[in-house]
């Protein structure tokens, strides 16, 4: 889920093992390879994920099933798709911008999915949303001055939103939902921290970069 959890490894910040984050791209590797096919089938998955969450007006406990596990599908290829482009070399250029937007879609189109069907008020959509927007546009910024290694934090961060999200798709009942509220504030607290730890990395490496 994260997603920003094992197959954000080839991005700048999100999931990411530092190593691997830093690694420049393997030249000559074919952009079309699994790798990056993995992570072009989470972006499919994001509107088949979707289409089963809205399904019966997201009443349906059997669509809720299956929209969980669409999302789960699709943030297990985010875990497959790092570990295949770190075991293969198949590291690219695409790949490292291409895995972070997938990450997003789905994390978004849950986020805001869950708060259309009134079950998760629409200012954590806001807080996450504003704070993944600000960071892909802040990556963007200092990509010609290089690569911010991939933090830990970034890793728990990608994991709570996965889990939280999760937690709130399944029908649980209102016996969850303490549980689904102690799993999406780890994750607001750690979207929180880990944007502003990535925003003071960027200025600096900005600076460094200027010098």
């Amino acid at each position: 889920m994260s997603a920003e959890a094992g197959g954000a490894d080839r991005d700048t910040e999100v999931g990411g093992v530092a190593d691997v984050a830093s690694t420049p791209a393997v030249a000559n590797v074919p952009t079309l390879n699994v790798a990056n096919l993995l992570t072009l089938s989470r972006l499919v998955l994001v509107p088949l994920f979707v289409l089963a969450l809205f399904t019966a007006d997201g009443t349906d406990p059997a669509w809720r099933y299956v929209a969980t596990g669409v999302f789960a599908v699709a943030a297990l290829t985010d875990r497959v798709d790092g570990w295949v482009a770190r075991k293969y070399s198949l590291i690219t250029d695409f790949g490292k911008i291409a895995d972070p937007i997938a990450d997003k879609a789905l994390i978004g189109a849950a986020l805001v999915g869950l708060s259309v069907l009134g079950e998760l008020p629409w200012w954590v959509t806001i807080v996450i949303a504003v704070r993944e927007l600000g960071i892909t546009l802040l990556r963007f910024w200092v990509i010609r001055h290089g690569v911010i290694p991939a933090s830990r934090g970034g890793k728990a961060k990608t994991l709570a939103q996965s889990l939280a999200i999760g937690a709130y798709l399944l029908p649980l009942g209102a016996w969850a939902d303490p549980v689904c509220w102690a799993l999406m504030g780890v994750a607001l607290v750690l979207t929180v921290a880990t944007g502003l730890d990535y925003v003071v990395r960027a200025l600096r490496l900005r600076a460094g970069s200027s010098r």
